[in-house]
């Protein structure tokens, strides 16, 4: 069994009084002493402020209540942290509060119905086969192979853009994932990119302009919200957060699926006999191992958590990776147990921010766990490379090498 495929049995962490200035990275023990120093903060500090004056949020319920509180609690981080100076586009959905996010998210909606996506189930399931068609027989990179470019793919589709373009997409993803708010330098690098993405997208808004084609540019840029047409950065910033967020949350759910049975061998069996267990298994996964660790808000007004004043205008960390494990709702809440009821995980947010893409990576998740059960009759991460991980804010393996046997 690969010995780096993170165990979720910690050891205690140390001493939460004597926190640190910034939380644990995930590398280089996948998230081990992030996990135990989270499990810590939730039993003794569980609104902790750090070195910046951020606060960091860590049980389930605290996190449950800010995320349905949004006129407390903003999601419009960057302007309110910039005293109005700067403002997120219009759709950047993540960053924007009521009545502005309703009626965005209304609007994009339409490309996420539930009919919409299970239509898209026959391309899905194609593609996932040609992905793997084109695999090396005996071993490979699951992230390289399946997990980045099938979720790229597909989000270019739905675009309209080339899906050709997918490595290019994965490069301007890697930057932005890596940007450290607190790095300027890092920061400076992000923003470049962001222009850079925007002005690959423009040509495409300005040929929908003209000639709409049917797909969720085309909708997008006919669209109009109180009774304006969306700017072509509004419309930009959205297909790059679709981009961005949307391929990650599959690439990592895929591959933290793959992380967790390799782990159980016996459960391994018993989903490739059943794989009606396959959505279980993802919900799990997702509890266990969200692909993000946390969001952040920003407070309107003075307020308290868990029994801690914040005051206005201060960044509040949501920990879902932490809420996840909160023993208060999930008994033995460091243990993958597929079947287990996972109604109030919050891997996808929770409120008028619940993920608008969750049932499409849900589905790309279980079409690629099906995929790999019915090519292959032996898959095993392979134990003698050392894994990379995501920074603090993915929670997943940056490449999954695995051996495999052709069934």
């Amino acid at each position: 069994m690969a010995q780096q495929s993170t165990p979720d049995t910690l050891d205690p962490a140390p001493g939460a009084n004597s926190a640190p200035e910034r939380p644990p990275a995930v590398e280089p023990d996948g998230g081990v002493a992030l996990l135990a120093w989270a499990a810590r903060m939730r039993e003794e500090q569980p609104a902790w402020r750090d070195g910046a004056g951020h606060v960091h949020v860590f049980r389930h319920s605290d996190v449950q209540r800010i995320l349905a509180d949004p006129a407390t609690f903003s999601s419009d981080t960057v302007g309110r942290l910039s005293g109005g100076e700067k403002q997120a586009p219009r759709g950047t959905l993540l960053l924007l509060d009521p009545p502005l996010h309703g009626k965005m998210r209304r609007l994009v909606s339409k490309a996420f119905t539930p009919g919409l996506i299970a239509g898209l189930e026959p391309w899905i399931t194609e593609l996932t086969g040609q992905l793997l068609d084109a695999a090396p027989e005996d071993a490979f990179d699951l992230v390289d192979t399946l997990a980045n470019p099938l979720p790229v793919t597909v989000i270019a589709r739905m675009l309209g853009v080339p899906a050709e373009d997918r490595d290019r997409f994965q490069g301007w993803a890697d930057q932005l994932l890596s940007t450290d708010p607190e790095d300027p330098e890092s920061v400076r690098r992000m923003e470049e990119t962001a222009v850079t993405i925007s002005a690959y997208l423009q040509g495409f808004i300005e040929a929908r302009r003209r000639e709409p084609t049917g797909d969720l540019l085309s909708t997008l840029v006919g669209a109009e919200v109180d009774g304006e047409r969306l700017e072509d950065e509004d419309i930009a910033s959205f297909a790059t957060l679709l981009l961005l967020a949307g391929h990650i949350t599959t690439s990592v759910l895929v591959g933290n699926a793959l992380l967790c049975l390799d782990r159980d061998p016996e459960l391994l069996a018993k989903v490739r006999a059943d794989r009606s267990l396959i959505p279980a298994v993802i919900e799990e996964t997702l509890r266990l191992r969200p692909p993000f660790t946390r969001i952040e808000r920003v407070t309107t007004t003075g307020t308290t958590v868990a029994g801690t004043a914040v005051g206005p205008d201060t960044l509040v960390h949501l920990w879902l990776l932490s809420a996840n494990r909160d023993e208060r709702v999930f008994e033995d809440a460091d243990e993958f147990r597929a079947g287990r009821s996972n109604s109030r995980q919050t891997a996808f947010g929770h409120g008028i921010h619940y993920c608008i893409g969750a049932p499409l990576a849900r589905l790309e998740g279980r079409i690629a766990l099906e995929a790999l059960l019915d090519r292959y009759d032996r898959i095993a991460v392979d134990p003698s490379v050392r894994l990379t991980w995501h920074g603090t804010n993915v929670f997943g393996a940056r490449h999954l090498p695995l051996r495999v046997h052709r069934a």
